[in-house]
């Protein structure tokens, strides 16, 4: 036989796009429009629908950026479709190729009522099926003009990303507003040939399935007259019909779809944008899943189904309907889909308390799985937090997007730092917002990599990121290939069902130790600092607030702030989503983060000030308080008092320009450049300081990446490098016995750096305050500290932890890691002596290492990320003045970095007062860290302490109670009970514990 695949492929093409689909919607009339668009920000529904309404006609140009049009579409249905089923066709201007990153309407009833939404992939409303003929129709469209950023020519700055600057030019015009007659039959031929034709491009040539579909495709075409493809389409399905009843393979692979919709609650739209984007997108859900019985919508994101609640109660009444119904899932159990390499411990349990807890209370669903499909990598420990929040189970996609080496597993146990495993999933179809594409499906199948001891995989199937969901015509394709020869079998399941099934079947999978680390993204660690700063500055602010809350609500009856506390955190919460913290949204959301920071930061310190006062008494004695994790300056942690401060310091001049600090335990010696070349540990007798190097080297680079600006770094910035060693001044600032300070300021292109560095008695410490006025663009700026030590690991710090990471390149899984994420600390260390760099506000950092020629020691460097100057999507990211705060400690040990690293986040802070206050519970050893004290969030009274291992060690060791509990109990992170916990009790008013490396502990007294 003659070889005519391509003929009829391109027939197939041609026949579907210019006459089949146009054939859906056969006859049509126009619909009477009327428009009116909102001053300023979004107004209410009813607002929008009194408005008075001007003519507008199909053509006419529409929509400022981010403005809101209200669309008032009337008409009458023609008599003589009495019968047929008719839809409006809405078409608002939109480009197919781009949902959710453009205009979009939620479509409502003259009384207010949501129907649903309408968008670039979903631009019907069904008027009736079937129509008596003669209805009346009106509909209201509260329309955002959203712009495009991310368009045919991506990454380029634009002033679109913000109200403030966009201007006012219409970005639509609108393309199609209709009453049309839906051909059902011609709707089905275009889903049969779809899934025909794309599952006959993913079989091989050889093969002869590929060519019996072919063949049916041939005759199909054959039987569509061309002059009524109306009337001939049911015919031409009969041609169709045997190929799509042939039953798949019984060992085909196994998908499990499940409805979904990934939207960044920030992303190239500001927060308040997204709350619309839920209301439409879970319109358009509920819609579907009253006439798709088979269907599954699975949501995640706590804060997205509150903001339906507060904002569009109608369409929240459907969804809490649906999720009743076991149809509209609740995923996750987070309150959003955050990022996990910055957020604290604190706040990445905080995440799983929240969302989880809001989803039990308003619909009493227990999540089991973390659902966070769009994160940039996984902090290695997070899975003792998923797993002591009660949940066992993990999805993500995003680690398919990795540069250079491909994951070995889409199904294996994740192994966190203190050897807790969570089962885990990446789906092997590489998108979360899967289509039910032939060569999707196709691919999932191939691509699973644990053929022959699993078959099950998970398809997050609908539009996402702006929104958009699951719509008709998926779930249609999906219908047909749930048994379909040459197709991998597909079911609409719940992510339980997938987790169930997956987990039965695949008793023992692989084992992946420590972080899931994203190759791409990485210089999300430094956009944005402000943020970032934010961030970092809000969770430390919440421990304070929450701990002297706490004991003043135990020692002097302080009102506990409770539902304060539960809604700072919540903002706090949000904030960390996995595009806002890594600070790759839209001008306008980094510009509001910072005023909420700013608001956060106004109330917290509020609520510190007010307990601290409540505590310290009336008295004229100025006491201290420690919010830190350790005693410090003679006062215990979580207790206040007043300050031992022993030994002083001295100051001289430097042979050949500069200054000498000298306390007793550390000399520094800064030089006429106002470099760090000398950080001598009197006690070890060891320099720190690299031979012929200088720490505290500022050092700027050229950062154009190949894409994806305010989120990557490549690798071949390094390329380039100037040393910031000119200064314009070097002056001693302060001298007292028990502090020196040494300023040095220094210009660089546009911008000015300006470095205090501070020596205190007491402290094996050097203190760095860095203000940066930064005015560069493209460029990145690093703070490099070359130390004389020999390690081929180093430590950084992670949630209730730290993890691990080689010094060398020996594989391109390490050389990979060229830019990563550390908390507080970095530590680096050779037997015997160690050295800490602490920080208050940065989380980006390399580590690289060399060997001197001079003596063959090695120079080991690590540089923090300081600031970057990307222009998209801001073009003026970062711009202004910043100031950080960072810590050189030589001879520290671990334990001594995770000290020093509470103690620059969590300043002293002073009141006057008549005495002393001790803490409400006391860590015997310094390797416990209490990252937590508080009350009960039930209302209680019950006082939780949160506590962990925080020295990679075992810890035997004792709480010692400052107030009386008459019995303690271990719970999880929701604090509730935990059945196979240890059993613990007072006696004598201390806990005995015994803790594994790393482990974290709730404990719940009863006052």
């Amino acid at each position: 036989m003659h070889d005519d695949r391509a003929l009829v492929e391109a027939r197939l093409k041609r026949v579907l796009d210019e006459r089949i689909r146009p054939a859906v919607y056969p006859v049509s009339v126009p619909l009477t429009v009327e428009a009116w668009t909102a001053p300023g920000e979004p107004v209410p529904v009813e607002e929008g629908l009194a408005a008075t309404h001007a003519p507008v006609a199909v053509g006419d140009a529409w929509g400022a950026p981010w403005a809101t049009t209200w669309f008032k579409v009337t008409g009458e249905v023609p008599a003589e479709w009495a019968g047929r089923t008719v839809e409006a066709v809405l078409d608002l201007g939109f480009d197919e190729r781009m949902p959710g990153f453009q205009c979009e309407a939620l479509v409502y009833t003259p009384t207010g009522e949501p129907l649903k939404a309408v968008n670039p992939r979903n631009q019907w409303v069904r008027v009736g099926d079937p129509v008596a003929g003669g209805e009346r129709v009106e509909w209201h469209l509260e329309a955002a003009s959203n712009p495009v950023l991310l368009g045919d020519d991506p990454f380029r700055p634009t002033d679109l990303g913000d109200k403030e600057t966009a201007g006012d030019e219409p970005q639509y015009r609108l393309e199609r507003m209709d009453l049309a007659v839906f051909d059902r039959d011609v709707w089905e031929l275009v889903a049969d040939l779809e899934v025909v034709g794309e599952l006959m491009e993913q079989l091989p040539v050889e093969g002869g399935r590929r060519w019996e579909l072919l063949r049916a495709v041939s005759r199909c075409l054959d039987a569509v007259d061309l002059q009524d493809v109306n009337g001939t389409a049911a015919a031409a399905r009969s041609h169709l019909a045997g190929v799509l009843s042939a039953p798949a393979d019984a060992s085909a692979h196994r998908i499990s779809a499940v409805g979904h919709a990934h939207i960044d609650s920030a992303w190239l739209w500001p927060l308040r944008e997204t709350v619309r984007k839920v209301a439409r997108t879970t319109s358009n859900m509920t819609n579907l899943l009253e006439t798709e019985d088979d269907f599954v919508y699975t949501m995640s994101q706590a804060q997205q189904y509150a903001w339906i609640k507060e904002h569009r109660p109608e369409v929240y009444a459907k969804v809490k309907k649906a999720v009743a119904e076991g149809r509209f899932v609740p995923a996750g159990g987070m309150w959003v889909e955050s990022d996990t390499n910055m957020p604290g411990s604190e706040a990445m349990a905080r995440q799983f308390v929240h969302g989880k807890r809001f989803f039990l209370d308003e619909f009493g669903v227990e999540n089991e799985e973390a659902w966070l499909p769009d994160t940039f990598g996984f902090a290695a420990g997070l899975p003792q937090i998923i797993k002591a929040a009660g949940s066992k189970w993990l999805l993500t996609q995003k680690i398919s997007w990795s540069q250079i080496n491909k994951f070995p597993h889409h199904t294996f146990h994740w192994e966190g730092i203190d050897g807790t495993r969570i089962f885990t999933h990446f789906p092997p179809v590489d998108t979360y917002n899967c289509s039910m594409l032939g060569r999707e499906i196709a691919h999932a199948a191939s691509n699973f990599k644990d053929k022959g001891v699993a078959r099950h995989s998970l398809a997050p199937t609908g539009w996402g990121d702006g929104g958009g969901g699951t719509t008709r015509e998926m779930i249609a394709k999906a219908k047909r290939m749930k048994s379909l020869e040459g197709s991998a079998h597909v079911t609409w399941e719940t992510p339980r069902e997938f987790f169930e099934k997956a987990e039965a079947e695949y008793a023992e999978p692989p084992v992946w130790v420590g972080e899931l680390y994203l190759e791409l993204h990485r210089a999300t660690l430094t956009s944005q600092a402000r943020t970032k700063q934010g961030n970092r500055r809000s969770e430390h602010l919440l421990r304070e607030a929450e701990l002297w809350a706490a004991t003043a609500a135990v020692r002097a009856g302080f009102p506990y702030p409770y539902e304060e506390l539960d809604r700072i955190w919540k903002t706090v919460l949000l904030h960390q989503f996995h595009d806002i913290l890594p600070g790759s949204s839209i001008a306008w959301v980094h510009r509001e983060a910072e005023k909420t920071y700013a608001a956060v930061a106004a109330e917290l310190n509020g609520i510190i000030d007010a307990a601290q006062r409540a505590l310290a008494g009336e008295g004229t004695q100025e006491l201290v308080f420690n919010a830190a994790a350790h005693d410090r300056t003679g006062i215990a942690a979580g207790g206040a008092g007043v300050p031992v401060v022993t030994g002083t310091v001295t100051v001289a001049d430097r042979t050949g320009g500069g200054h000498v600090l000298d306390n007793g335990l550390l000399r520094v010696e800064i030089d006429a450049r106002g470099l760090v070349v000398s950080a001598y540990d009197i006690e070890a007798g060891r320099e720190t300081v690299a031979p012929g190097a200088a720490a505290n080297l500022l050092q700027i680079h050229p950062d154009f990446p190949n894409m994806w600006d305010a989120w990557d770094v490549d690798e071949f910035y390094r390329n380039v490098v100037t040393d910031l060693t000119d200064v314009d001044t070097v002056t001693v600032v302060s001298a007292t016995p028990h502090e020196v300070a040494v300023e040095v300021v220094r210009s660089f292109g546009a911008s000015r750096a300006t470095q205090v560095l501070t020596l205190a008695a007491g402290e094996k410490r050097l203190d760095i305050d860095t203000e940066v006025d930064w005015h560069e663009t493209e460029k990145f700026l690093k703070a490099a500290f070359p130390v004389d030590i020999h390690a081929d690991r180093y430590a950084a710090e992670t949630q209730f932890g730290h993890l691990y990471r080689p010094t060398h390149t020996n594989t391109s899984w390490e050389a990979a890691k060229f830019e990563a994420c550390n908390h507080r600390f970095v530590h680096l260390a050779e037997p015997g002596f160690g050295v800490a760099l602490v920080n208050d506000s940065t989380y980006g950092h390399d580590v690289t290492r060399a060997v001197r020629p001079s003596d063959s020691g090695t120079t080991t460097t690590v540089r923090l990320s300081l600031l970057r100057a990307p222009r998209f999507p801001d073009p003026r990211t970062d711009q202004g003045v910043h100031r950080f705060r960072y810590a050189l400690a030589p001879g520290a040990t671990v334990v001594d970095a995770v000290r020093e690293g509470y103690r620059i986040n969590v300043p002293e802070r002073r009141v006057t007062g008549s005495g002393a206050v001790a803490p409400l519970c006391t860590a015997g050893s310094d390797a416990v860290a209490v990252s937590a004290v508080k009350l009960a969030d039930d209302g209680s009274g019950d006082v939780v302490v949160r506590l962990y291992e925080a020295g990679g060690g075992r810890a035997r060791t004792s709480l010692a109670l400052g107030f009386e509990a008459t019995s303690v109990v271990a719970t999880d992170l929701l604090e509730r009970p935990l059945a196979d916990a240890p059993a613990y009790t007072v006696e004598e008013g201390e806990v005995a514990l015994s803790l594994r490396p790393f482990e974290l502990v709730t404990l719940r007294f009863t006052r």
